[in-house]
């Protein structure tokens, strides 16, 4: 069984190499000592959610912390192309699901989009609200996932603003369910190039054709995956394992 990851701040991590002593208190230790009743000699892995990641084995156990004996430390190279979905806010938290799961099949960065058809409004504490709980999900999805690195949480776009940001991606593969191309044979990077590959998808209503146009007109190239249509909780992550098997990734 794969040992459990445990997130630290990168500063924790600092100067730690192997046959180093790590205490694990705050939050991750309590919950490695009371929660998961971490014993010793148990081997657990602590990562700075950058790429830092040390494996240890536990020396002794206290009510609200664990103190680990490092046998390794690695640095995880962030892959490339990487991979950026583009979620639409969606009710009944299906937008919070589509990002665990795309975190949990590797996705790089996620970006939060204020689409016109959108139910959900971010704004003022309640946007703030809403935001920091996509963050604690990506958080709790890496660590589901043993990854070294936790996605990036990229500001809330308009679809405007989302246009005017797609020239930074060097492919940027729009969701849609008439879609006359593919998702399976759109040309992409090379992998090992440093690039961006952005995925949009859509809110429950899907993109209206204004957004459509709009992102089409800045590079965007409408694609579907199959057949079937899929909830806005499932195209994306449906999309991204395709992307990771034809990049190499998986």
């Amino acid at each position: 069984m794969t040992a459990p990851l445990y997130l630290v701040e990168p500063a924790a991590l600092a100067g730690v190499g192997a046959g180093s002593l790590l205490l694990l208190d705050g939050d991750e230790g309590h919950h490695a000592a009371t929660v998961r009743r971490a014993r010793p000699g148990e081997t657990l892995l602590v990562a700075s959610g950058e790429g830092l990641l040390a494996r240890g084995v536990v020396e002794d156990v206290a009510a609200r912390s664990v103190r680990l004996r490092v046998e390794a430390v690695t640095e995880v190279e962030p892959p490339a192309p990487r991979l950026v979905l583009v979620q639409a806010l969606a009710k009944g938290g299906r937008d919070e699901l589509a990002i665990e799961t795309a975190t949990e099949l590797g996705v790089d960065a996620v970006v939060p989009w204020q689409a016109s058809r959108s139910v959900v409004v971010w704004s003022g504490e309640r946007g703030e609200r809403s935001r920091r709980k996509w963050g604690t999900t990506l958080r709790a999805a890496a660590k589901q996932a043993r990854r070294a690195i936790v996605p990036q949480l990229r500001p809330t776009l308009t679809t405007a603003q989302l246009a005017a940001s797609a020239s930074a991606a060097a492919v940027v593969l729009v969701l849609h369910e008439d879609a006359g191309t593919a998702l399976t044979s759109v040309p992409l990077p090379e992998p090992g190039f440093d690039v961006e590959v952005m995925v949009v998808v859509g809110p429950e209503g899907g993109i209206a054709g204004v957004e459509l146009e709009e992102l089409a007109a800045a590079g965007g190239v409408p694609v579907r995956l199959g057949p079937h249509v899929l909830r806005s909780s499932s195209a994306g992550p449906a999309a991204l394992a395709v992307l990771s098997a034809r990049l190499g990734r998986w």
